[in-house]
């Protein structure tokens, strides 16, 4: 489950995502039960300096086999070797890659349940604004760019994201599904619905004049909302932890603003 952030602001980049990994489990004979783990780390960087204006979030399946997405990174890294600096799209493509190979080697045939996805951030070299990448592995592994284009600022979310769609589309994510089938009405029909539902319903953020900060601010606020609702509903409580953040800026390059560590009693 959990839920990733990936702002595109005028000034820089935000990623921020929570910490908890939800598991399904069964002991032989009894009944299915699910089971939190509130440390995992789902806020990806990435060693040498070529890679320092690039960073990643990942949501959906909790696991590829039996391992975090996290737990895979020193070997995407020995993969990458060293080199020029790359392109976000570029290193997009190098980790969808490799990510759908270990899921091709580790998860079963008859699987079922949700991919695992990637928003991946930076900026290219000699580039004003940065990027943002969404890859789905296994069903979308090419990259697809987010607000593309140097005028085009916005956030781009996923994982369980009932209470941000509430809040920045002002309506529920099923709420197109059911308008078809009461309506029995077709997908252009649903699609000019929403549409015009949407138009008048978002919550309004002016992301190309959003300070740094403010999008670190609204990254947080989305993660933390969606934590204090879980807690008061009977529902998949699949968002929790620590919420980690980092910035990239064109100058600085990637930047951690929070993130757990390893500590003692």
């Amino acid at each position: 489950m959990s839920l990733g952030v990936a702002i595109k602001g005028s000034e820089g980049i935000v990623l921020a995502a929570d910490s908890r990994v939800t598991l399904g489990a069964q002991h032989e004979g009894g009944p299915r039960f699910v089971v939190n783990f509130d440390n995992a780390t789902k806020l990806l960087t990435f060693s040498g300096d070529e890679n320092k204006y690039i960073g990643a979030v990942t949501y959906g399946a909790a696991v590829i086999g039996l391992r975090t997405a996290h737990s895979y990174i020193p070997e995407f890294e020995v993969s990458l070797g060293t080199g020029d600096r790359p392109t976000v799209l570029e290193f997009s493509k190098r980790l969808s890659g490799f990510f759908l190979q270990r899921w091709n080697e580790e998860m079963p045939k008859d699987y079922s349940g949700p991919g695992v996805t990637f928003l991946i951030g930076g900026f290219d070299p000699k580039e004003a604004y940065g990027k943002v990448f969404i890859v789905e592995i296994p069903g979308h592994p090419e990259p697809i760019q987010r607000n593309p284009g140097d005028k085009d600022f916005g956030m781009t979310w996923g994982g369980q994201l009932q209470t941000v769609s509430r809040l920045i589309h002002g309506y529920d994510p099923i709420v197109p599904e059911i308008l078809r089938r009461r309506f029995e009405l077709n997908e252009k029909q649903v699609n000019e619905l929403v549409d015009t539902l949407r138009k008048q319903t978002e919550f309004q953020i002016p992301y190309q004049v959003l300070p740094l900060q403010d999008c670190v601010n609204l990254a947080i606020f989305l993660i933390r909302t969606t934590m204090s609702a879980q807690q008061l509903a009977i529902a998949v409580r699949g968002v929790g932890g620590m919420i980690e953040v980092a910035t990239i800026t064109r100058t600085d390059g990637l930047r951690i603003v929070q993130r757990k560590e390893i500590h003692g009693e």
